[in-house]
């Protein structure tokens, strides 16, 4: 049944049908409309950011650990501008957002009235400005619709301050389930099964869309069913359990010797990935003639897209690899499995002693290595913590010492932008509220968005922000590194010296968290990491410890 009422509260009662908890938002002169209705409306928590890729960081994050579509509320076209770098991120990682801003009256057309809709339609699904109060309900029941659909994504509307005030007849009706998970081809599961099941030494590398299709158990039983050694591409979530005896690390291309470790297999199967997708241009084919690929995925535009593939096929993840293991099981071979598996985990088993190998001649040195920060803090947050990884240039030694069995073990900053890690922390937080929250953020990072340390003490987050302080861009000089030595070929690289990396004039990141109202401790002896834990976790209440590192590559 239709109702009269205005633009401004359709788009409230719109939200309160598809369920919305929490706007996250940096608000403007022209979504005062909105922001004046709020008070009718206690269901929401308005979480206000002072800077808009704060507000998108949590978005994002948001949505990612519920699995539901978020909502953010930005500024006509500059806050707008703002979010755009976390917006592209989310399209290209498939997280559900809808994002709006609300714009001038349409009769100012040929003055100041930005098209919103054109300024990020390169970055959405879908984006479009609406300048009549009854488009409300419609659109956004198709924008809800459009960004928890695969490929999933943000979504953008805009509206018209005319859209906003004007008065005109609703039907406030949510948006659907969409089902749209897509089933294999039987004859694409066929050939991959008789790929696995003649394969003399096949590998497992999967991604983060393995984690968002809920498919771990399934990538677990495929590896084990084929002795297959595991690998995670580069990427936030969890997709494999780090525990397991057959995994063997993220793996990256960054290097001679984790692209030459490739050849060692002669069948291949990613799964939830963007496969062998890097940075660095390595060639236009990575793999040997002789090897074959085999590519899982949902979206249909990333199969077979930057590497030449045997078997692709167009599935959801889950569904995919449950056809693909009652196949494979027909016809694989359990002896010659039982004893490829030995070998995958004797191999893994020294992979990981060669780290801890190649870490201990600095475990003691002052500053300390990342290494042995990760190992002391690890040890010192409770038991079922999330854990959101924004260490940027230090993951190796994070991932290493931070077992993830689930999906929520780790969570991270999905994409290629840095600064997201704040909102990321604390937008977890709210959607994780009975379990501690610690963010490991690089200090780089950290300052991009260093404002959103207020908004966690000005609603109360009780997330804990871990700084890895090395006072520099480490990311910029160890990409660095990676160009010279493996691009150019130059026999000493000179990452260290780059130019314009390091924060010669030194920022306080203790002074600066306790202006905006948290708890915070500078520490510089790794024993003192788990005292410091201990104090943040009792202030009850969001606190941040700034934790000084060695920065050399």
């Amino acid at each position: 049944m239709s109702q009269t009422m205005s633009g401004k509260q359709a788009v409230l009662e719109m939200l309160k049908a598809e369920g919305i908890e929490y706007i996250f938002g940096n608000p403007g002169t022209s979504e005062g409309p909105l922001i004046d209705m709020l008070g009718d409306y206690p269901e929401f928590k308005y979480i206000m950011a002072l800077q808009e890729s704060v507000a998108m960081g949590m978005g994002e994050s948001f949505a990612r650990s519920t699995e539901k579509t978020s909502f953010v509320s930005l500024h006509v076209d500059s806050g707008l501008a703002n979010g755009i770098a976390l917006m592209l991120d989310a399209l290209n990682t498939g997280t559900p957002m809808v994002v709006t801003s609300a714009n001038y009256d349409s009769r100012k057309i040929n003055e100041t009235k930005t098209d919103l809709a054109e300024l990020v339609r390169p970055v959405t699904k879908w984006a479009v400005e609406l300048d009549l109060p009854d488009q409300i309900p419609s659109v956004l029941r198709r924008a809800f619709n459009e960004a928890n659909s695969h490929p999933k994504g943000p979504v953008y509307v805009g509206f018209t301050a005319n859209a906003l005030e004007g008065i005109a007849d609703m039907n406030i009706v949510p948006s659907g389930k969409v089902h749209d998970e897509v089933i294999p081809s039987p004859t694409g599961i066929l050939e991959a099964a008789k790929l696995l099941s003649q394969a003399k030494n096949p590998a497992l590398m999967v991604g983060d869309r393995v984690s968002d299709d809920n498919a771990i158990s399934e990538s677990v039983d495929i590896a084990e069913l084929l002795g297959m050694a595991v690998f995670q591409s580069r990427g936030a979530e969890v997709s494999f359990p780090t525990t397991h005896p057959q995994y063997q690390g993220m793996h990256s291309l960054r290097s001679q010797e984790s692209r030459e470790s490739l050849k060692e297999f002669d069948v291949i199967l990613t799964v939830g990935m963007d496969t062998l997708d890097e940075l660095f241009y390595w060639g236009d084919v990575i793999l040997d003639e002789s090897q074959k690929l085999i590519h899982i995925d949902p979206i249909p535009g990333r199969v077979g897209r930057s590497e030449p593939t045997d078997v692709g096929i167009i599935s959801n993840c889950k569904t995919g690899l449950a056809e693909l293991i009652s196949e494979v099981s027909k016809t694989v071979d359990q002896n010659i499995v039982k004893a490829r598996k030995s070998q995958v985990v004797s191999d893994a088993l020294s992979q990981k002693e060669a780290y801890e190998e190649s870490v201990k001649s600095k475990w003691n040195s002052t500053p300390m290595s990342p290494a042995r920060m990760m190992y002391e803090l690890s040890n010192a947050i409770p038991k079922n913590s999330i854990v959101v990884d924004d260490s940027i240039s230090n993951r190796a030694a994070m991932r290493h010492y931070f077992p993830a069995t689930e999906r929520n073990d780790i969570r991270g900053v999905r994409g290629q932008s840095i600064g997201g890690g704040i909102g990321a922390t604390m937008g977890t937080q709210c959607a994780f509220p009975d379990r501690r929250v610690f963010g490991v953020l690089g200090d780089g990072s950290t300052m991009m968005t260093i404002q959103g340390l207020w908004t966690a003490a000005n609603d109360k987050i009780p997330c804990i922000f871990v700084i890895c302080n090395n006072g520099m861009y480490r990311v910029l000089k160890t990409n660095f590194n990676v160009y010279q030595k493996e691009i150019l070929n130059e026999p000493e690289p000179a990452g260290d010296n780059l130019l314009y990396s390091d924060f010669v004039t030194p920022f306080n990141l203790c002074t600066i968290a306790e202006g905006m109202g948290l708890h915070s401790e500078r520490v510089t002896d790794p024993n003192e990491i788990a005292g410091a834990v201990d104090r943040a976790l009792a202030s009850d209440g969001p606190a941040l410890l700034d934790i000084v590192i060695d920065g050399k590559i």
